[in-house]
């Protein structure tokens, strides 16, 4: 359900693309508030395996048609709906740039809708009503059909509506809704079932993982080393092997194209400047359009006839590479974006001594210089206050050193007391 420049205006393409961007920007937001930072590496490792996923095109038997794994529940399910969404986002981004795989100005209808229904819509209100708190495998199972075939449902009438506002396609409503929801139901059922056999799995592996029933006070687990593997080692089998065996029809928005239009593509007769100036951006930045290297015109049979053999090079190639750029990107972000910020006092250079820990106490000191304003009047009472809070929790570990005869521990801990209370501000 990739959709390419031909569909879309850019009146729509810009709205879509704001509409994205703000989605996008809530989520890293409140992952970060929620410190969800410990999902890194399965965000990475899932990032990975759904970009594998998606290269294996299965057939719909009787259509003519192939669909493939969106994977934006699976994500949700085991991130949560707003990392599902930012990995999902990250995977549009990066088929789109270094693969060709849905247009430049396409891409914020495509982050729309194969990421805020599946993520932000059918994991909340349909997927955790129906399976509850429980992980029994029947529920798991309806839970996850449910939620995707309806996600993929107002996917694909969000394709629809987004091609007829932008009235340049010869796409006529009527015709395009009649082949685009079926077709997709199809698929969506497919889906479902796949994303009830990772949740499964997962159930069984490491249930912590599965999200609470409470989204916004739950606990964040971190995955194992032998889940992230397992993902890993997925992730490269179906990049590297399985996406061989992809199915070649076309997928379900270009056979509904084809029903309507006759043809599989929608080419603009006369494209606007923006489409042909992100067209040249796409490919510029490019390395495998369409998941194979440029082809030369020089190219003889004998390549032909060996780019038509099951084992395909290329294809290896691609799943793995855009796996490891998605992972990197993810890994990168998470490095960058979940540092903490290291805190500062206003009367302190930086490094500032008022917030270091001493040694000779367990608990984190906290400096009142940079809590307290710099406008306040130290009277009496407040200095007797401070001093009385510095005996109780300085001395008893001074007193454990003078137990253990360390002179040089004593001293350490007289001199992490003294910077961490500047008395020149009595």
């Amino acid at each position: 359900m990739h959709m390419a420049d031909g569909f879309i205006s850019p009146a729509v393409g810009c709205t879509m693309w704001a509409a994205s961007a703000a989605i996008t920007t809530l989520c890293a937001r409140k992952v970060r508030q929620e410190k969800e930072m410990r999902l890194v590496p399965l965000m990475g490792v899932l990032g990975a395996f759904i970009f594998a996923c998606q290269m294996l095109n299965f057939t719909i038997p009787g259509t003519g048609s192939s669909g493939h794994l969106g994977g934006g529940l699976i994500l949700a399910v085991l991130l949560g709906p707003y990392a599902g969404f930012l990995v999902m986002a990250a995977i549009l981004t990066v088929q789109a740039l270094f693969f060709a795989d849905g247009g430049l100005l396409a891409l914020g209808c495509n982050i729309f809708n194969m990421g805020f229904f599946s993520c932000l819509v059918a994991y909340p209100f349909i997927y955790r009503p129906l399976a509850g708190t429980k992980t029994g495998t029947g529920r798991i199972t309806l839970a996850s059909v449910i939620a995707a075939v309806i996600g993929l449902q107002m996917g694909a009438f969000s394709v629809v509506l987004e091609t007829t506002a932008s009235g340049i396609s010869a796409l006529p409503f009527a015709q395009f809704v009649e082949l685009m929801l079926p077709i997709h139901l199809a698929i969506g059922a497919v889906e479902g079932l796949a994303t009830a056999a990772v949740v499964i799995f997962i159930s069984k592996a490491q249930p912590s993982l599965l999200r609470p029933a409470d989204l916004e006070t739950g606990t964040v687990k971190k995955a194992s080393w032998t889940v992230l593997g397992i993902f890993a080692v997925a992730a490269l089998l179906c990049g590297a092997a399985l996406s061989w065996f992809a199915s070649a029809y076309p997928d379900g928005l270009e056979w509904s194209v084809a029903g309507v239009t006759g043809s599989e593509e929608t080419r603009l007769a006369e494209p606007s400047p923006l489409h042909r100036n992100l067209e040249t951006v796409q490919e510029a930045t490019a390395i495998m359009p369409d998941y194979a290297f440029p082809a030369d015109d020089g190219a003889n049979t004998a390549e032909t006839e060996a780019s038509s053999s099951i084992v395909n090079p290329e294809t290896s190639m691609a799943g793995v590479l855009g796996s490891a750029i998605i992972a990197a990107i993810i890994f990168a972000a998470g490095f960058l974006f979940g540092r903490k910020p290291h805190s500062h006092c206003p009367r302190c250079p930086s490094p500032c001594h008022c917030l270091r820990t001493p040694r000779s106490n367990s608990a984190r000191w906290i400096g009142f210089p940079a809590e307290i304003p710099a406008s306040t009047v130290w009277t009496p009472a407040l200095k007797s206050e401070l001093s009385s809070s510095i005996k109780s929790a300085f001395f008893p570990g001074l007193r454990r050193k003078l137990r253990g005869s360390c002179l040089s521990s004593c001293s350490r801990s007289v001199s992490s007391a003294w910077r961490a209370f500047p008395w020149a501000t009595f």
